[in-house]
């Protein structure tokens, strides 16, 4: 496959030689000159790969990166004049992969690059493996397996009552469909929809167990006036 990296550089000299040569070695690649344009771009292109500086105007690179790990998992290089090793670790800790300090050889950009991208093949092959199981579905850090039971929330496993089990089943297997809380109700036990008040207890039951914050649910999302839904990660 052919990756797309982007690249985030308010230094037009340094952002344009970034993308030459990251073109000259077969990638696409997009650019932007502050954090803004850089989510702009995300949300119009898929990227497999996203070079940040840290120091710019409007929106730096550790607010960018903040921002898009709240959508993507993609690997995030830091390009950064300054070489403090706090800058590192800052940059580290908010969901960058690696740092480079500039001036940097184009060589080296490259080869922190390509490792990058090795890691992240390795790791989207490893999920569309475990997306392929029949019954296993996987949203985020969100899996559910038919087959055993079992739902985990980034590894951990959460304990869920049968009827929690099959609502969640039903919204897991569609994300990002808004399920009406009649349907939800008549597909689960099978019966015509009398009351839905039993639909909201078991919803707000499964938020409890699976979101970190039930009050800003990350993954079981209410549609005011329409149903229920996993949201698409």
């Amino acid at each position: 496959m052919t990756y797309r990296i982007l690249v985030v550089e308010d230094d037009k000299e340094i952002l344009e030689g970034v993308c030459i040569y990251l073109r000259t070695q077969g990638y696409e690649v997009l650019q932007a000159a502050d954090g803004v344009e850089g989510l702009e771009q995300l949300e119009r292109e898929e990227v497999h790969l996203a070079v940040v500086d840290v120091m710019m105007p409007r929106m730096d690179g550790i607010a960018m990166t903040m921002r898009l790990r709240e959508k993507y998992d993609f690997p995030v290089i830091f390009l950064s004049a300054k070489s403090e090793e706090i800058d590192k670790i800052a940059g580290l800790n908010i969901g960058g992969d690696d740092y480079v300090a500039k001036p940097f050889a184009p060589m080296e950009l490259l080869a922190r690059v390509n490792s990058q991208l090795r890691r992240y093949s390795r790791y989207l092959s490893v999920l569309s493996t475990r997306e392929a199981k029949a019954g296993h579905y996987t949203v985020g850090g969100l899996e559910l397996d038919e087959e055993t039971v079992t739902v985990c929330v980034d590894d951990v496993p959460i304990r869920l009552t049968p009827l929690e089990f099959k609502i969640l089943n039903l919204l897991i297997r569609h994300p990002g469909r808004v399920f009406p809380a009649e349907e939800i109700y008549e597909r689960v036990w099978n019966d015509r929809a009398v009351s839905t008040e039993t639909i909201m207890v078991h919803i707000r039951n499964i938020r409890e167990k699976i979101e970190i914050n039930p009050k800003d649910p990350k993954y079981l999302k209410v549609v005011w006036g329409v149903g229920y839904k996993i949201e698409k990660q």
